[in-house]
């Protein structure tokens, strides 16, 4: 290959990149960026930046003396590629042509329907997003954070912190209730509660009130109660950002379709990141993983695939790990938990808000949640590292 370009130039498309050159690629590299800032890091924009614990300048992924030899063409947003002429197509005009494709364009935050002109509400995935909510929290208020994900509870966290009112709307019966399970999202919920956090659980939102062209003034809810608002963030999860796929040749499904190896329908591309829904084994399906780790890990992977003309082993299935830090205590969890049948506190204790879960499946350990048991917890994540390298259970 004598160009690769990477279009999508976050997180996983800088580890793309550097993936590429780390496995011997000397060829153009061209990373595509619709943003017109250099890779940062997400995970503190819902907490340490919010509050100016962390800078912009902090932010930065890349190390100050890396040169990846590689041409960065930021502000462009892809609107299409052409697999035939294997060259992507950008918004202004232009097009890159390329032998082999990153495809790493991420997700976009899903926004309230009704809420476009209103200013007060905010959804939170990019740095000028992360500013605009920075500015209003501030400035204090009554804050209506919408959304059971982490992104809402971090938020939720961190501006019950800095002192605001928060209200907390879940659909779900809990935070968190997806990824941890009802029982033990709900013993990790409890933390909102112990700050003065206001949960209102199983009801849905109607919309947002106030006056096109001014602030927001209040959520209504589906139960019919007005909650009053000066700040509104939105949380309710982020669509991949595939569009610009559509008639490409690309399969789709709810993100870019791919093996394990995130090799997609068409020779020459492949997808990581928050936008490429590689085979899960586990689950016998297709699915997106949208944690810091699955960003960072999988594009050499990818790239090796890529590079070898899809002949490379994609090496052993290791299991998704995530973490969250809510009100300063480290959240940290490791496999499936939809995949258990029984789960078990076998270190602390919930109402102590430091403990130890472990799920089990007929026996098996399938996943590990610790909340402030970072040693015990890193020794579980070791066992099924290792577990996943020799193909067995834990």
């Amino acid at each position: 290959m004598k160009t690769v370009a990477v279009v999508g130039a976050s997180l996983a498309g800088l580890f793309a990149a550097r993936a590429l050159r780390k496995q011997g690629y000397d060829g153009r590299l061209v990373l595509i960026g619709e943003e017109t800032h250099r890779p940062y890091d997400r995970p503190p924009l819902s907490k340490e930046f919010l509050t100016g614990k962390v800078d912009e300048g902090e932010l930065a992924l890349e190390a100050e003396d890396e040169d990846l030899d590689a041409e960065w063409v930021l502000g462009a947003r892809a609107v299409g590629l052409e697999t035939q002429e294997r060259s992507v197509r950008l918004a202004d005009g232009r097009a890159v042509r390329a032998d082999g494709v990153v495809i790493a364009t991420g997700a976009a935050a899903r926004r309230l329907p009704g809420s476009d002109g209103l200013s007060g509400v905010h959804v939170l995935r990019t740095l000028d997003d992360a500013r605009a909510l920075r500015d209003d929290l501030t400035r204090g208020g009554r804050l209506v954070v919408i959304g059971g994900g982490f992104v809402g509870a971090e938020v939720a966290s961190t501006a019950a912190v800095m002192g605001l009112d928060v209200t907390f709307v879940v659909a779900g019966p809990t935070p968190l209730a997806g990824p941890l399970g009802a029982e033990m999202a709900a013993a990790v919920s409890a933390l909102h509660g112990d700050h003065g956090v206001r949960l209102v659980c199983g009801t849905g939102v109607r919309g947002v009130a106030g006056k096109p062209g001014e602030r927001v003034a209040a959520v209504e809810l589906d139960d019919g109660r007005s909650l009053p608002a000066d700040i509104v963030v939105v949380g309710i999860g982020a669509n991949p950002c595939t569009d610009w796929l559509e008639g490409s040749g690309v399969a789709l499904e709810n993100g870019v379709r791919c093996g394990t190896d995130g090799i997609t329908s068409v020779p020459g591309v492949v997808a990581v990141g928050d936008c490429a829904a590689w085979y899960d084994p586990d689950f016998g399906t297709h699915r997106r993983v949208e944690h810091w780790t699955g960003a960072k890990e999988r594009p050499a992977v990818a790239v090796a695939a890529l590079l070898s003309g899809g002949t490379a082993p994609a090496g052993p299935h290791r299991p998704p790990y995530f973490w969250s830090d809510q009100y300063g205590v480290k959240i940290q969890f490791v496999g499936h938990a939809a995949r258990a049948d029984s789960v078990t506190v076998e270190d602390g204790s919930p109402d102590d808000r430091g403990f130890l879960a472990v799920y089990r499946r007929a026996g098996d350990p399938v996943a590990v949640l610790g909340v402030d048991r970072t040693k015990l917890f890193t020794r579980w994540r070791r066992q099924f590292a290792t577990a996943a390298a020799q193909g067995g259970a834990v």
